[in-house]
């Protein structure tokens, strides 16, 4: 892998046992079967010590953060910015303040399409994004584009699923603000090469955003050394809880941004008259906030940063290449998405069959896969297809999930005929 990542080699055993034990859902059954869970592109499964972690907060230390004068709430609050400089320091973002939490990447995305966006863009000027998009990542440029009379480019890419980085060189002009891409392709698995764009980009003038959900459960990010002025990821895709999430910025750029919404917290004094507003990072956090959700994230990134990067990166890389080389084996299947650099991420069909009669006869022998366009309907549109069958693996995953893979879609096959 590259961008920004902890190198391959590891001198390390990994325990993949012993991992598996930390997850207690691992050892349910569905459908009269041990569970197989291979969607973790849509989410992950939780560590003992996040569930326990929420758990505690509640049990114990449940109360509104920021303004109170009672123990509790001075408890929830320490908490709650002790989790934002864990995440900062997870990341390497120069300051805490630079770490925003959102309930997502799709917020975080919207954050700065509506913020940035609002205030930097006039008739005329241009973004970018890339044919392989997540729809979080389309729609808010197109919202935003159409309000202020902007252009969306699209970068077009090749069949096996790479960007066509030439003619990402040709779509920069001096009118392009901002080039906003998928770090990692949630359908086909494409690492993309974000240190050239980002050059690229900022050579031609413009800003770089960056979709971390599907790179942060299967690297480790240095906000710094990538570059990018934006750069968000989802917490339940990274091992903690759903609805918390981060955008991280540049400070200048934050500074200079209006505030996303309006409410508690993000004000510094209200008149009638004029409101002044809070410094970084309460500015864009209105409202009561997820609390239990940003001590949970960094409950998992603590879980996560205990682990051997190199060794559980070793490990996913190996089930990338045994299920690749499995799967190829299967008459009729074809794997959609072949860049030559991949997460562990492997989006398939069979010959004659929908997805989701595939995905159903999977999920009675208790296979989990993801089926549909996986919120990527132009890259569908790209293939000519209308979705594909999913399998989306953790460091939690084990060979014995790819060989209950292959052999629940033999059996599939030969069922539908």
């Amino acid at each position: 892998m590259n961008q920004a990542t902890v190198p391959m080699e590891s001198s390390v055993t990994f325990d993949i046992d012993r991992i598996r034990r930390d997850f207690p859902i691992l050892s349910r059954e569905v459908n009269g079967r041990p569970l197989v869970y291979l969607d973790n592109g849509a989410t992950s499964q939780k560590p003992r010590s996040v569930i326990d972690t929420i758990d505690r907060y509640y049990t114990d230390e449940n109360a509104n953060i920021h303004r109170g004068v009672h123990h509790l709430s001075q408890v929830a609050t320490q908490a709650y910015e002790d989790a934002r400089e864990t995440i900062a320091r997870w990341i390497n973002a120069p300051a805490s303040r630079q770490v925003l939490f959102t309930r997502g990447t799709t917020e975080a995305i919207n954050l700065v399409a509506s913020s940035w966006g609002r205030d930097v863009l006039f008739p005329g000027d241009e973004m970018v994004v890339s044919t392989m998009e997540h729809h979080s990542n389309i729609v808010p440029w197109q919202m935003i584009c159409e309000e202020r009379c902007a252009k969306l480019k699209v970068i077009p890419m090749s069949g096996n699923g790479e960007l066509d980085m030439d003619a990402f060189e040709g779509l920069l002009t001096e009118r392009t603000r901002l080039v906003s891409v998928a770090h990692v392709s949630n359908t086909l698995g494409t690492i993309n090469p974000v240190r050239e764009i980002i050059a690229r980009a900022h050579e031609a003038g413009a800003l770089v955003l960056l979709d971390g959900a599907q790179a942060l459960p299967h690297m480790r990010i240095d906000v710094q050394e990538l570059g990018a002025d934006f750069y968000a990821f989802s917490g339940h895709k990274v091992f903690g809880p759903t609805g918390v999430g981060i955008l991280y910025g540049r400070e200048e750029l934050l500074d200079s941004m209006p505030p996303y919404q309006g409410g508690g917290d993000m004000i510094e004094k209200v008149t009638f008259e004029r409101t002044t507003y809070n410094t970084l990072p309460h500015k864009f956090e209105a409202g009561t906030p997820n609390i239990v959700g940003g001590i949970g994230l960094a409950a998992a990134i603590d879980y996560v940063s205990a682990m051997d990067q190199a060794a559980f990166m070793a490990h996913e890389k190996d089930l990338l290449d045994y299920a690749t080389s499995a799967l190829c084996d299967i008459p009729g299947l074809g794997i959609v998405g072949t860049a030559a650099d991949k997460a562990s991420v492997i989006s398939f069909n069979l010959e004659g069959q929908h997805p989701f009669d595939v995905g159903t006869l999977l999920d009675q022998q208790g296979v989990a896969v993801r089926t549909g366009h996986h919120c990527t309907q132009p890259l569908m549109d790209y293939y000519g297809i209308p979705g594909t069958v999913r399998a989306s693996f953790a460091f939690y995953n084990s060979r014995a999930d790819v060989d209950a893979l292959v052999n629940a879609i033999r059996r599939a096959a030969d069922m539908l005929g």
